[in-house]
């Protein structure tokens, strides 16, 4: 078996790329993030009750929020769009209290305090949504100032998705003047990104898979460019073992501690029917309302997923939600809700004196009445999924790595009786002297970053660049991540 070089980046144990085996009771076992308070309410008129689609980023000593305006009313029958979309914008000093500045840039209903960055509408020769969109800083060392920040817009008429430029990341302007990328349906929100890692632009975006718009499952593609402009043929996306299901966003990333690891928050779409249990739920005098419009916009439901990959095109999507619609209240468990923002940020933890975590957004009260909100949820740093086992103990062993550094640093948590300890062993599996098990005392506590140490004081640093196996026992205890350090 080849050996994996993992050099000294951070590896987060969310698939089993790096594991050869598990014994006892170790198993992965994805995480869930923790609700927070309510960071936005999109309580002004152009905001209305569909604000969504959010994009979070920090850029430098500020975080950013873009999102979609839209109103959505519903009377008996009929559904009522009363203005078009568009886009807003939010910052923050600290990723948790956010406020919307009066930018003065487009007016609506006859005032420009607001804070609107973009307009559906005619422009040139194309007509823009200024809805299925999400805005990103390029890390492109490449990229002109006056591009500094992009976007995908979705264009109906030519059809297809048209690239805009910002140097400031409040006045947008179109690079093309016709769609770039066309092989799709782009009815949700569409994405892009410089990949650090392979040096290329990516793009994800929605098609149905019966090959048009309402026929097939909604489901995802992707595409890749050298300038933004030029892109190739998209490629649908694969979920080896996952169920056919729909998929109504993507929200896929390279995550930024480990930026060779996309991470994707798809929300699930699901029509479940009409039914006892379906009445019980919160909202039913609106519920039936929308339905009066059209029978899914009243008993559709959605939640947030995970998935993983290490291609961008390959995932591993666990079937088992990632955010659940969770108690049932008032503004929840309706279409439209858990879709989670495009993407993580980190930010000050909420437990004074713990580490930094990370914190994710999730819609609520969409379509419920006349605004809707973004609550924040908070995630362990690196803890999506670990390798997890009971008290009676589990191990795991990689395939071959080879890495570069002098120490090994964990991110675990573990019971006060629990433990973890490692092994090193070659390539064919028998341990080294002095890095055997009974060689390293019982690592515990709960830590983003810990070194393993052995009873031996020779250095990791001679086995670096050596094919390597990890055998790692566990008790009680979750390994999120590991990384060797120089």
């Amino acid at each position: 078996m080849k050996a994996v070089d993992i050099g000294s980046r951070l590896e987060l144990l969310v698939d089993d790329s790096l594991i050869a085996s598990m014994t006892g009771g170790a198993e992965l076992r994805q995480h869930h993030p923790v609700p927070q308070e309510v960071a936005i309410v999109h309580d002004e008129a152009w905001e209305g009750s569909g604000g969504n689609y959010h994009s979070i980023f920090q850029d430098g000593n500020v975080y950013r929020m873009y999102y979609h305006g839209w109103q959505l009313s519903v009377s008996e029958g009929k559904l009522d769009l009363p203005h078009e979309l568009v886009t807003c914008y939010a910052e923050s000093d600290d990723g948790i209290h956010w406020r919307k500045p009066e930018l003065g840039l487009f007016e609506f209903n006859g005032s420009k305090k607001n804070n609107i960055v973009l307009v559906s509408g005619e422009m040139g020769a194309v007509k823009i949504c200024a809805g299925h969109i999400a805005m990103f800083k390029d890390e492109n060392p490449n990229c002109a100032h006056e591009a500094l920040y992009k976007a995908m817009i979705f264009s109906p008429n030519p059809h297809g998705l048209l690239p805009f430029k910002s140097p400031d990341g409040i006045h947008w302007s179109p690079m093309s003047d016709t769609p770039v990328i066309t092989r799709g349906d782009f009815d949700s929100q569409n994405l892009a990104f410089w990949d650090t890692v392979r040096n290329e632009y990516r793009a994800y975006f929605r098609y149905f898979t019966g090959g048009t718009m309402g026929d097939g499952l909604r489901d995802i593609r992707t595409a890749t460019s050298d300038d933004f402009l030029h892109w190739s043929d998209p490629v649908d996306l694969q979920y080896p073992g996952a169920p056919p299901e729909q998929l109504y966003t993507n929200q896929i990333k390279p995550y930024h501690r480990a930026p060779h690891i996309f991470i994707g928050f798809p929300a699930r779409y699901v029509e479940r029917g009409w039914s006892d249990s379906m009445r019980a739920l919160p909202d039913l005098e609106h519920r039936q309302l929308r339905s009066s419009a059209q029978d899914r916009y009243g008993m559709a439901l959605t939640e947030g997923l995970m998935m993983t990959s290490r291609d961008g095109v390959n995932f591993k999507r666990w079937g088992e939600a990632f955010l659940r619609p969770g108690p049932e209240r008032p503004g929840t468990w309706h279409y439209g809700h858990q879709y989670i923002g495009w993407h993580l940020v980190e930010t000050e933890p909420s437990v004074a004196g713990a580490p930094r975590e990370l914190s994710l957004f999730a819609t609520e009260d969409y379509w419920t009445g006349t605004s809707s909100q973004l609550r924040r949820y908070a995630l362990r740093m690196d803890g999506f999924v670990s390798v997890n086992a009971p008290l009676s103990g589990g191990e795991f062993v990689t395939k071959p790595l080879i890495f570069d550094g002098s120490e090994l640093l964990l991110n675990f948590s573990t019971s006060a009786a629990g433990s973890i300890r490692m092994e090193i062993q070659d390539a064919a599996g028998a341990p080294l002297p002095g890095f055997d098990l009974e060689d390293c005392p019982e690592v515990f506590g709960d830590s983003i970053e810990r070194e393993v140490r052995w009873k031996n004081p020779a250095s990791l640093h001679s086995l670096s660049g050596k094919p390597v196996r990890l055998r790692i026992h566990l008790r009680d205890a979750d390994l999120y991540a590991l990384r060797f350090a120089l």
